[in-house]
């Protein structure tokens, strides 16, 4: 199986270093740091967006809120670490633009989530708040690996089927069929515990 997170540039300078830098407040971090993660972070803007333009700008909005986040914050997973800020920057740029330019992918996706919650509340704000996004991890470390790690390129990193299927070595079909059983699973376990009508 494919690792779940694969950075570009795994040879270059350690992520400890890099964080280091930032600490030093050495404009080097940034560099470094686009080295190693200008392609993770585009490709999780883009899968949201589809706008390489845009992506591009929520890379670099997201390397300036590191620079701007560290110090204080000392990450333990620099990748996770950006691979939030750009997400967050990213689902931002896409409320904003929501009226005029739409990803329909990421629509589909969130429509997806949207049934499986089936909350008066948006799927934007109610998968953001604290409590629910607590459960969904709970929920998430119960699962076989492969399934979480599946569910996860799907709604976290905004994977089109087709990538995820090439990803896991699976079809499309099973691809679909292992996020349908597993968003039927979540809701009946939000449901279980109070999240959901």
């Amino acid at each position: 199986m494919k690792a779940l997170i694969k950075p570009n540039g795994s040879d270059g300078v350690e992520d400890r270093e890099i964080i280091q830098l930032y600490f030093a407040r050495n404009e080097r971090a940034i560099e470094e740091t686009s080295k190693k993660y200008r392609h993770y972070c585009t490709r999780i803007a883009h899968n949201i967006l589809s706008n390489a333009e845009d992506s591009e700008e929520c890379v670099n909005d997201a390397f300036l809120g590191a620079w701007e986040a560290i110090p204080p914050k000392s990450p333990d997973k620099l990748s996770s670490f950006l691979g939030r800020i750009t997400r967050n920057i990213a689902l931002n740029r896409f409320d904003y633009y929501t009226a005029r330019k739409r990803s329909k992918e990421f629509e589909m996706i969130l429509d997806e989530l949207n049934d499986c919650l089936s909350s008066t509340d948006n799927v934007e704000s109610k998968y953001e708040e604290e409590q629910m996004a607590g459960a969904i991890s709970k929920f998430l470390e119960s699962m076989k690996e492969d399934h979480r790690n599946i569910f996860l390129r799907r709604y976290w990193y905004s994977d089109s089927m087709a990538d995820i299927a090439s990803r896991f070595s699976i079809s499309e079909s099973k691809t679909k069929s292992v996020l349908f059983r597993t968003r039927k699973k979540l809701h009946n376990y939000l449901k279980k515990e109070g999240y959901v009508l």
